[in-house]
This record gives structure tokens, C-alpha cells and sequence, in this order.
């Protein structure tokens, strides 16, 4: 086998060819295996999704009807009735607060 003349333009030998094409193959392996991973991850998360989905569907199931609510909402309503006391007791004690010390003050 003769080496072409050197003014015929641009030579690439078989050994240059191999390399190149070697080279393209191993990028494409490791393109493959992260194409892998990245389908697995993928998986994974769909699983995950599927299994948010059915908790929150059992959860919509359970939820509160609607007499419970309307039982809860008596008694918050029945709570902030019986809150009222205790500004009263509050504004009377600082009135009885008030009283002592001015008794205090005008007696020697």
C-alpha cells in the first residue's frame, strides 16, 4: 500500500478512522447510561406522585361532613361567648387596681 501524495488533499489513515469512531461509541454509552438513570429517577418519582395522589384521595374520603362542621362551628361560637368574662374581669380588677391606689394615695 502507497501513502498518498501529499498536495491530494486531507488524509485520514484507518487507525484515525477507528479512533474517531470509537470515541462517538463510548459518548454514546455514556449517554445511554444516563438516559438510564435519569428513566429510573424518573420512575421513582411518578411512584412517588401515585402514592401523594392515593393519600390525598383517602384523605378526601375521611374529610369532615357536613354536620361535623356545623357541630364545630356551635362550639367555637359557644367558645367566644364564654370569652367574654374575661375582659370583664380583666377591666374590673384594673378598676379595683385603680380604686386601691387612690384610697392609698388620699390616706395618710
Amino acid at each position: 500500500m502507497t501513502s498518498p501524495a501529499p498536495d491530494s488533499g486531507v488524509y485520514i489513515s484507518p487507525a484515525q478512522t477507528h479512533a474517531e469512531v470509537r470515541r462517538i461509541a463510548d459518548g454514546q454509552i455514556r449517554m445511554e447510561g444516563k438516559l438510564d438513570r435519569l428513566l429510573s429517577s424518573q420512575e421513582e418519582h411518578r411512584a412517588a406522585i401515585a402514592d401523594h395522589e392515593a393519600r390525598l384521595r383517602t384523605q378526601e374520603q375521611t374529610a369532615l361532613s357536613e354536620p361535623d362542621v356545623t357541630g364545630l362551628r356551635a362550639d367555637v361560637e359557644a367558645l367566644k361567648r364564654g370569652r367574654w368574662p374575661m375582659t370583664t374581669i380583666a377591666v374590673l380588677g384594673g378598676l379595683a387596681g385603680t380604686v386601691v391606689a387612690v384610697i392609698a394615695l388620699i390616706r395618710p
